[in-house]
Formats: structure tokens, C-alpha cells, sequence
């Protein structure tokens, strides 16, 4: 059996596992958006969850400065960024830095030579243009990679004392042990503890996901379908994939979620 065989699509027989979802904690490229841009179908779905009292916090790897103008103009109940680096609270709050960071000037400077570093040994990748509004982490484009080339990149931040991740859209140099589900663990028990883990439903598409799909943490996690272009590199896999990919899986889910509700009342 295929891995792709193993993950079950979104069905009647999984319904029971969505009865109780309360919030979605989902990433944002990729998932949300189709083909890099929102359409009226998935606004149209935020409204609707949030007509039903369904909360949904985006959970992305974008920059604090690229989250913190987002979040306030869309329909949901905060936003993490750099992949569980920084919390924006609904309302426009000042953000919550999650990962300690004692002398940001130097975390700067260290990142800088680490990136430095790696051009001398990758002089293709770029600096993402989003980076000089991050905080926690460092952005490369991802660009034209290889696999293996990623590997090696992942290996170089390690022995320099980063982490590594990437997405669809960037590479990330990191502080270890920051991902997602660190992030939103440490919000849902700071800020949200009213949640339980089975009113949870966690979301993605890309590696710097997969921690997001740790059935320890999260039971209840959902792959849009282009989630299997990566599914070969993930430790973690989601419980549940979609039909359909992008934003268009996200609606689904929505939509999947929203009639779940309507046949237990």
C-alpha cells in the first residue's frame, strides 16, 4: 500500500472525527490561498465558519511585519507567524514574541552569518524580500532547490546551531525547536485553553507543517491534497487529506465541517 493509499480522504465515515471542531489552526500559503491569492470562495468560507462560531487562526511561516497587517482585515481569531515564532492576538494587539530572544540586534547579526554562510556554498539562493520585516527567523527563496539540496541545507544550519524548514514558497533558518505546533501549543494553553484537543482540527500542505500533523498533539490534522507532492519527506502525515488542493481543499474541509455540525444539531 501506497502512503498516499494509507491517508484517508475526507468522507462520510470520518465525519464523527469533526463533530466536535471548534477551531481551525491552519498555514496560509498553499492552503489558503490558490495559486499564491485568495479567492471570494475562501472569504466567503471564513464568514461562514465564523457565522457558526468556528474560530480559525492562521498558522503560517510569512513575516511578523507581512502577519500583523493581514490578520487585522481578515475574518480570523489571530495569527501566528514565522512559523511559531510570534502571536498577533485578535484585535490588534501588540504581538507576543513566543520564541525568547534576549538581544534581537545580535540574533539579527547571527542569522545574517548564517546565511552568508550558506551562500558561499549555495550562491544561487536569494533573500526572500519579506525578511527584513521578520523577526525570529531568516527567509531564502526556495526556488529551483533539489531535494538533496535541501537536505544539505537543512544539515548546515544544524551543525551551526539553526533549525531548517521550507514551504512551498521559502526556506526558513531558525531557532531550534521553534515550529508550529511548539507555537501553538504554547498559545491554545496561554490564550485559548478552553479548547480541547478533539475540538482542534490542525491544516497544512508543506514540511514546515508536519509538526502540525503529530497525532500526539493534534489528533484531528488535514492535508490539502497537494500535501502529497511532500508526503515522501514528512515524518508526520495528516490524518485526513482532501479532494481537491490549495484554498479549494480548505473550502472543502470548511464545507465538510460546517455540514458535520449541522446533522449533530
Amino acid at each position: 500500500m501506497s502512503r498516499h493509499q494509507s491517508i484517508p480522504v475526507l468522507s462520510e465515515f470520518s465525519s464523527t472525527s469533526f463533530l466536535h471542531i471548534r477551531l481551525i489552526a491552519t498555514d496560509m500559503d498553499g492552503t489558503l490561498t490558490r495559486r499564491g491569492k485568495f479567492t471570494p470562495a475562501l472569504l466567503q468560507a471564513l464568514e461562514d465558519l465564523a457565522a457558526a462560531d468556528i474560530k480559525v487562526m492562521i498558522v503560517t511561516g510569512r513575516s511578523a511585519g507581512w502577519v500583523s497587517g493581514l490578520s487585522s482585515l481578515m475574518p480570523v481569531a489571530g495569527a501566528m507567524a514565522e512559523n511559531g515564532g510570534l502571536y498577533f492576538p485578535p484585535g490588534n494587539q501588540k504581538p507576543v514574541v513566543l520564541t525568547p530572544i534576549p538581544d534581537l540586534a545580535k540574533h539579527r547579526q547571527h542569522l545574517a552569518m548564517t546565511f552568508e554562510n550558506l551562500q558561499t556554498k549555495f550562491p544561487q539562493i536569494q533573500e526572500s524580500a519579506d525578511n527584513r520585516f521578520r523577526i525570529t527567523d531568516w527567509t531564502f527563496d526556495v526556488a529551483a532547490l533539489r531535494q538533496d539540496e535541501l537536505q544539505t541545507l537543512d544539515s548546515l544550519c544544524q551543525q551551526m546551531g539553526w533549525g531548517f524548514t521550507y514551504s512551498n514558497v521559502q526556506c526558513h533558518i531558525k531557532p531550534q525547536g521553534q515550529d508550529k505546533a511548539v507555537g501553538l501549543l504554547q498559545v491554545l494553553r496561554e490564550y485559548l485553553p478552553q479548547y480541547s484537543p478533539e475540538q482542534i482540527v490542525t491544516v497544512g500542505d508543506s514540511p514546515n507543517d508536519e509538526s502540525l500533523f503529530d497525532r500526539r498533539y493534534f489528533p484531528v490534522s488535514v492535508g490539502v491534497a497537494n500535501v502529497m507532492e511532500y508526503v515522501n519527506q514528512l515524518k508526520y502525515h495528516p490524518a485526513y487529506i482532501t479532494h481537491a488542493a490549495e484554498g479549494e481543499g480548505f473550502c472543502e474541509l470548511s464545507n465538510y465541517i460546517l455540514k458535520s455540525l449541522h446533522i449533530s444539531s
